[in-house]
């Protein structure tokens, strides 16, 4: 007897409304202006965003547990879905000086959140294949809309470095099917936790080559090096948005994957403790000589994508909330800096260390702002950097990493050089001209920058406003559905 298929659209709520303007972009490009259809898109995204409301706790599937609206799902595409309303509302500002100030621009994006939303929906392989993919190609797209020489070739490097990931993915994606027949989470992880000696070593090898996958779209060492190109030469609100949503969506994959499918399976652990170590002394040392603040940031990115990467070290439970809290707290206060860096620079390469010296007496509010951000970049109290960094350290720690955590902490006294540098210039007087634009209005830039600084604030003092929600070992026990 034939099974009717098990199709249900309300788990897929959240990822139907974003892509409905996604498709609203395209066709209505021709009709309405860009600026109309980016209150659009912002509209779409706030209910998105009430949409996982209604389905909290419900623990639902689609198409045969292929998709799980589960409570980690929700509280990943929460991250996500506010750094693309950061995002949105910084374009609303600066799209026209950068050049990318049409529908594409918007359909693209909103397209890629779709691939993001995905990401962390899938419940097999092959829906996080998909979603990980539209991001991608997606993100290409973006990267190059300005039309610059600089954004051909950052877009260019991030396509032939970004494909050849997709391609060691798909072949463990592949490995890991041979070794345990089945594209399902559940079902992988059901077969891993019973080892079979002849597929081990098919297993391992899978394991790897996904995690040489994801380590290019998180921008593991020695994965990393398209982040500085592509970041700064992809228009800054771009880079805002692959600084933050895609690597959101990427480490929600990789919770999936290596949190729930592969938790049990061997060798991926201590491979991964090497690439942190790699990428925490890389990105760190590297950032000390940047003197482009924008490419400062980009090796920040770097340097905390190994602090994220800590998290996956523990044990789901304690790392899958570690994880999700840092990652909201990452996207506050990385999109707050390069809001204010978009409103303040004079041309997409952004401005060197020098030229932000005595900002303060120029635009005193977004000083304060970007110092506020440094800061909790840098880990400081009483901000909520601190505590995300204390969360990973603790999750790597507990489950066996003490070395990772001791080097951790070691190169987070080379962040506090890089960090503080730039908040001592921004106070210091300059009696030279001002060296960025006059910014006249600009409410939905202020807006995103007053976001960030709020939230990384109140979770640092209040921290349980977002942990309690993320703390509840349920939702990690159950991210695969078992």
């Amino acid at each position: 007897m034939l099974q009717p298929p098990d199709v249900s659209l309300t788990p897929l709520l959240p990822v139907l409304i974003v892509l409905a303007g996604a498709i609203s972009s395209t066709l209505l490009g021709f009709w309405v202006q860009r600026r109309t259809l980016t209150f659009i898109n912002i509209g779409a995204v706030t209910l998105s965003a009430l949409s996982l409301g209604l389905l909290w706790n419900r623990a639902a599937s689609a198409f045969g547990g292929s998709l799980q609206a589960d409570n980690a799902a929700l509280l990943l595409a929460f991250v996500i879905l506010t750094g693309t309303l950061m995002t949105l509302l910084v374009t609303l500002d600066t799209a026209w000086r950068a050049r990318v100030s049409f529908p594409e621009f918007d359909a693209m994006l909103m397209y890629a959140v779709t691939g993001c939303l995905l990401i962390a929906f899938s419940g097999d392989l092959i829906v996080m294949l998909i979603g990980l993919e539209i991001m991608s190609l997606s993100g290409y797209v973006l990267a190059t809309l300005q039309g610059s020489r600089r954004a051909e070739e950052s877009g260019l490097k991030y396509f032939l470095l970004g494909a050849a990931g997709s391609a060691v993915l798909i072949y463990g994606i592949a490995f890991v099917y041979g070794a345990t027949g089945s594209l399902n989470y559940a079902a992988i992880a059901e077969k891993t936790s019973v080892l079979n000696p002849e597929n081990t070593a098919i297993l391992v090898g899978g394991a790897l080559l996904m995690l040489c996958g994801f380590g290019f779209k998180v921008a593991l060492a020695p994965f990393h090096q398209w982040t500085p190109d592509v970041y700064g030469g992809a228009p800054t609100s771009v880079s805002l948005f692959l600084s933050t949503v895609v690597k959101v969506a990427a480490f929600a994959g990789m919770l999936r994957v290596f949190g729930g499918a592969l938790e049990n399976a061997p060798g991926w652990h201590s491979v991964l403790a090497v690439l942190i170590a790699a990428t925490l002394i890389v990105g760190n040392l590297a950032a000390l000589r940047q003197t482009n603040f924008k490419r400062m940031l980009a090796y920040s990115a770097v340097a905390h994508t190994g602090f994220l990467a800590m998290a996956l070290l523990g044990t789901p439970q304690v790392g899958g909330a570690a994880l999700t809290y840092y990652l909201l707290v990452y996207t506050l206060m990385t999109a707050a800096a390069l809001a204010i860096v978009a409103a303040l620079q004079r041309s997409e390469e952004g401005f060197s260390l020098l030229d932000m010296r005595g900002l303060y007496y120029r635009h005193p509010a977004y000083a304060v702002a970007l110092a506020v951000c440094l800061a909790s970049l840098a880990g400081l109290p009483p901000f909520a950097g601190f505590f995300g960094k204390y969360l990973v350290f603790q999750a790597a720690y507990q489950n066996g990493y003490a070395w990772i955590s001791i080097l951790a902490a070691l190169t987070s006294v080379a962040a506090l050089v890089y960090y503080l540098r730039p908040a001592m210039l921004l106070f210091m007087p300059d009696r030279t001209p001002a060296r960025e634009y006059s910014l006249g209005q600009r409410t939905p830039t202020t807006l995103t920058v007053a976001l960030g600084v709020v939230g990384v604030t109140a979770l640092g003092l209040l921290p349980n406003i977002w942990y309690s929600w993320v703390a509840n070992p349920a939702i990690w026990t159950l991210l695969v559905g078992r």
